[in-house]
């Protein structure tokens, strides 16, 4: 069973940084792709980030730039550095799991995940917020 708990949310100022961390547990696969995903209110959950096991980094493009995603395959953690934080940052944020494509038998199996499309994740944290104000 896949777990991830997410920890490092909480307040800053505008201009400020945040680190985010995903603990995952039960997700041992030698290909992988994570992202991480935010929702604030009244909107739709949107990408932010995604990680490949080859190292290979997709962002969104309001946050390229200023935030970096990186993963720790020993300590089985996922990361988001987040810099240069704007007031419009402010969310909850995911740590997802990617799942293979559907239907596919070879190759790169992640194209969904590294999109940062829902449909490319199969798995979720509880979330942690983040608010920064101006």
């Amino acid at each position: 069973q896949v777990e991830l708990v997410e920890s490092g949310g909480g307040s800053a100022q505008a201009g400020g940084s945040l680190r985010l961390s995903c603990a995952a547990s039960g997700y041992t696969t030698s290909s992988y792709c994570m992202g991480w995903f935010r929702q604030a209110p009244g909107k739709e959950r949107e990408g932010v980030a995604g990680i490949d096991s080859d190292g290979t980094t997709s962002y969104a493009d309001s946050v390229k730039g200023r935030f970096t995603i990186s993963a720790d395959n020993a300590k089985n953690t996922l990361y988001l550095q987040m810099n240069s934080l704007k007031p419009e940052d402010t969310a909850m944020y995911y740590c997802a799991a990617g799942i293979r494509d559907p239907n596919c038998s070879g190759g790169y199996c992640y194209t969904y995940c590294l999109a940062l499309s829902l449909l490319g994740f199969g798995y979720w944290g509880q979330g942690t917020q983040v608010t920064v104000s101006s």
